[in-house]
């Protein structure tokens, strides 16, 4: 509700879409103090939105219990996609590393009681379930984003296939709540593709955040 009544989200959905990724970026890869930076930003941000949905329950984005949330969803998705399209299998301790150091930037945005372990993380998705709807409003998110155009033409088909991919990693549960759940084929199909797209981007990107990270911390 936050994102779609405090922001130019409709009109202006890859603006939004990059400053997320820049947050995600900065906080992953960047120094410390420009980290900090960002995520103080984003705070006075969140002090300042909020309101109420269409059902009549009140929102704030500042919220600890919101914030975690977005959070855990976040995370728990970006592990999923590690494991299925980079290295398939990691260790427990290896996720765990990541959750705990992830975590750190939720606590300082203000999430409290923040899952730190694959189980935790697992447990805490589950015990979200009842809390979750898809209504309207819902239904609309996702066909704003299904349904966006990337400039260029040969973009369209790749942009599909993100799009197929994003839905692909959802837990089942959600993937029905949403009604958006793919064929057999489709996943098959959509996995493939990803791998050969993935391949071009790595053999092409040579100066990203994780690039320059590696340089500054003098790792070859």
């Amino acid at each position: 509700a936050g994102v779609w009544d405090h922001s130019r989200f409709r009109e202006d959905i890859f603006g939004r879409l990059r400053r997320t990724s820049q947050f995600i970026s900065a906080t992953t890869f960047a120094t410390t103090p420009d980290a900090e930076r960002l995520i103080a930003k984003v705070q006075g941000i969140h002090q300042r939105i909020g309101g109420v949905d269409k059902d009549g329950t009140p929102y704030q984005a500042s919220d600890p219990a919101l914030l975690t949330w977005v959070h855990v969803a976040e995370c728990s998705r970006f592990m999923a996609s590690h494991l299925r399209y980079k290295r398939t299998v990691v260790s427990a301790e290896r996720q765990e590393d990541y959750f705990r150091e992830s975590a750190e930037i939720a606590r300082r945005l203000g999430a409290q009681d923040i899952p730190q372990t694959p189980q935790e993380v697992a447990d805490y998705l589950e015990a979200m379930r009842p809390q979750l709807r898809c209504d309207e409003r819902t239904r609309e998110v996702a066909e704003v984003l299904l349904s966006t155009r990337l400039p260029g033409r040969l973009s369209q088909p790749v942009g599909q296939v993100m799009m197929r991919a994003g839905i692909d990693l959802l837990p089942e549960w959600a993937q029905e709540m949403l009604g958006l759940s793919l064929t057999p084929l489709q996943r098959r199909t959509t996995r493939l593709l990803v791998h050969g797209v993935a391949r071009v981007l790595r053999a092409s990107v040579r100066n990203g955040a994780w690039h320059c990270a590696m340089r500054r911390m003098q790792v070859e």
